[in-house]
């Protein structure tokens, strides 16, 4: 493979505690060097002056839809907007038609992948036989098979004793138990948050307790057993109080959010805006000003897109009829630094470390980092950079998000995954395209 030597970029590795103007080389694949002033004659440069040189984003929280549902998403299309977003190694989900809770189903998605796949994609597989919730699945043969996490999402694991036995199995192999924490009977057929928006639009709202009773219960088991407990898209403040008492009793529990949580409030729903109906939902402006105190912290590890593509068909249902979920990987760090890092409220290196090395830890892979001899999984941003959102500038093969027609601003321009570039300033490249 040949080398290839960025230059003059502000590397900010937070695995490595690096936030400086430093030059990176990648030599077969691997971070082979990252110091200043590097030099290698045979080597291919990319100058990266003004910009930000990153260890490539990992998101704990696809949908990429295949099998079963290529109409919203393929494993080309959602690793094309992954590689767009910056991200270099992504979770899929297990909520696929079939499920993908046996053997065959983490099979399909690695061959498939091999063979349509622009990133590093990692798959979950489900808690339960079928998401039904009623017989857990065959953890440690999921797990040998490639699985890095299990989860239901999609559907909340209701049995507390299927819970319960979950966390055991999967403590022994050392990964996590995600959970979409929702109770359904509290959920019913709500829409949107509980609250004065829902009062306003007549529409039934989904109460934050519906999220923070399984937090609660989901904490406790985590305790019991020993297991890894994963909170997803944690929405509420009382859950992000819950698991903060929870990690300061060093009980094993990590938690998530995404970047529409952190970046809209419950007032986005007030046009009937299809787009912003997501499940849990967004919250009240208290809630969102939680996740973001809860995120500063460190109670919440992580920023996962929960990225969950729908057809305009679907979406352009009347709201109570349209599915709940909002594409987000493309958005996603423009998101995050506008609304954190560009107006003061975060450190741009602990943004990157949650959208990096943390998640990484979560699922307990060989990510986000810059370190010598790692895979050179590398993305390159221009904080300045500005896109409007459009049709036209997103490549996945969904449309829905509710940011369409606004100017964001903090794009990747660059997008490296095993020292090969994939992605250049808004355009796959063709070299890359399987």
């Amino acid at each position: 493979m040949s080398r290839l030597l960025i230059k003059n970029g502000h590397v900010v590795d937070p695995a490595n505690a690096i936030d400086a103007r430093m030059d990176v080389l990648v030599a077969d694949g691997k971070i082979a060097a990252v110091g200043t002033k590097l030099e290698k004659s045979d080597a291919q440069t990319l100058d990266a002056a003004g910009l930000y040189v990153f260890p490539g984003f990992v998101d704990l929280h696809v949908h990429l839809r295949e099998p079963g549902r290529e109409d919203e998403e393929t494993i080309l299309t959602g690793t094309q907007a992954a590689a767009a977003g910056g991200f270099t190694s992504i979770c899929s989900m297990p909520n696929t038609t079939p499920v993908i809770d046996r053997a065959t189903g983490i099979n399909y998605l690695r061959s498939a992948t091999q063979r349509d796949g622009l990133v590093n994609v990692f798959p979950a597989a489900a808690v339960t036989i079928g998401q039904e919730g009623k017989e857990i699945t065959e953890f440690g043969d999921l797990v040998r098979r490639g699985a890095v996490a299990f989860t239901d999402d999609g559907h909340c694991v209701m049995d507390a004793e299927i819970m319960r036995r979950a966390l055991e199995y999967t403590a022994m192999f050392h990964v996590p138990i995600m959970d979409h924490c929702e109770d359904a009977n509290l959920k019913h057929d709500g829409q949107i948050n509980e609250g004065r928006v829902s009062m306003l639009l007549g529409l039934k709202g989904i109460p934050s307790m519906s999220e923070t009773v399984v937090v609660a219960r989901d904490i406790a088991l985590a305790e019991y057993t020993g297991g890894h407990a994963h909170v997803q898209h944690v929405s509420a403040r009382r859950s992000v109080e819950l698991i903060r008492e929870g990690k300061h009793r060093g009980i094993h529990v990590t938690a998530e959010v995404t970047p529409h949580h952190l970046a809209l409030n419950e007032e986005a729903c007030l046009g009937f805006d299809t787009n912003a109906k997501v499940a849990p939902p967004l919250r009240s402006e208290d809630d969102r000003q939680a996740l973001i105190e809860g995120l500063l912290d460190g109670t919440i590890d992580v920023v996962a897109t929960d990225h969950a593509p729908h057809t305009d068909i679907e979406k352009d249902m009347v709201f109570t009829e349209a599915p709940f979920g909002m594409i987000g990987l493309e958005t996603a760090f423009a998101l995050c630094h506008g609304e954190l890092a560009a107006k003061g409220r975060m450190d741009l290196a602990l943004l990157v470390a949650k959208l990096t090395a943390e998640p990484a830890r979560v699922i307990r892979i060989n990510k986000g980092t810059l370190s010598v001899g790692a895979d050179a999984d590398i993305t390159i941003v221009d904080l300045g950079c500005e896109k409007r959102i459009s049709r036209e500038t997103l490549l996945s093969k969904s449309y829905n998000t509710p940011f369409l027609g606004r100017t964001l601003r903090g794009f990747p321009v660059y997008t490296i995954v095993g020292g090969k570039l994939i992605y250049s300033k808004g355009q796959i490249l063709e070299a890359a395209r399987p």
